[in-house]
């Protein structure tokens, strides 16, 4: 049974647009930890969250997964290489090449490392023409899993998160309900017995016209895409002054969500 868990990684695992009650953000990480940590009644559970939003793939490796190797948990979550893969010229097989070498750096010290894949970026505006090539790197994620007995948590094949109610109003990153089933999926990865099913269909939406699409378009590029672009630009990241959450009680988090809910 875990008794420790610590999720290395990006703005997916910090739990961008997930914001807790008092504008921290919660996400799918902090959500699987207290599934895990309701699973064990005598208590004793120990969760530490290291991601930080728009790490690299190198940055991730350098900054995180050192700390979690001295923590020593039972399991760690790692998600890295996405904000790499979506970069122009970046080659996904290279990509690969480092993350394998991370994971075999873990897996040498952590009990169990759950590796993710990336989303299907089919209906995301900014990045469906990245679609091949994050596919690709994702075969090499299962590849490397395959290796070295990791569990996968599969985002790709979680269709229910291709929904627009799973992502939040910048269409980069997961709403709430989104984060949630998410987190769910990961409680199935690992035969827990979840709260809900992540793949129970979303009811009916209304029908949108033309006009309102493209107007919620223009807004959306005008708050979230031309600022994106524009860090870019710059040679920014959205986590430059960003600090990991670090050490968290799953008690508080669950408080922290049944806040909002």
């Amino acid at each position: 049974m875990i008794g420790s868990y610590v999720a290395v990684g990006d703005s997916f695992t910090e739990g961008v647009g997930d914001p807790g009650p008092d504008g921290a953000f919660v996400g799918w990480a902090d959500r699987f930890a207290v599934l895990l940590a309701d699973r064990r009644p005598e208590g004793g559970f120990d969760y530490t969250n290291l991601a930080v939003r728009g790490k690299l793939l190198d940055q991730i490796v350098e900054d995180q997964v050192s700390r979690a190797k001295d923590l020593a948990p039972d399991m760690v979550s790692f998600c890295a290489g996405g904000n790499d893969i979506i970069r122009p010229g970046t080659d996904p097989d290279e990509v690969a090449e480092r993350f394998e070498r991370a994971v075999l750096d873990l897996t040498s010290s952590v009990g169990t490392v759950l590796v993710t894949t990336g989303f299907d970026t089919r209906d995301v505006p900014v990045l469906k023409h990245l679609r091949g090539k994050i596919a690709t790197y994702n075969l090499h994620v299962r590849a490397i899993a395959d290796r070295y007995g990791c569990p996968v948590l599969d985002l790709w094949s979680l269709k229910t998160i291709q929904d627009r109610r799973a992502w939040d109003g910048d269409r980069l990153h997961l709403s709430p309900e989104g984060h949630t089933r998410v987190a769910l999926r990961a409680g199935q990865v690992l035969g827990l017995e979840v709260p809900a099913d992540p793949d129970q269909p979303w009811p009916p939406l209304p029908p949108r016209g033309t006009l309102e699409m493209r107007r919620d378009n223009i807004q959306w590029a005008r708050e979230y895409l031309v600022p994106w672009i524009g860090r870019r630009l710059r040679g920014e990241s959205s986590g430059d002054r960003v600090v990991a959450k670090g050490s968290l009680s799953p008690y508080d988090i669950k408080m922290r969500i049944e806040a909002v809910a």
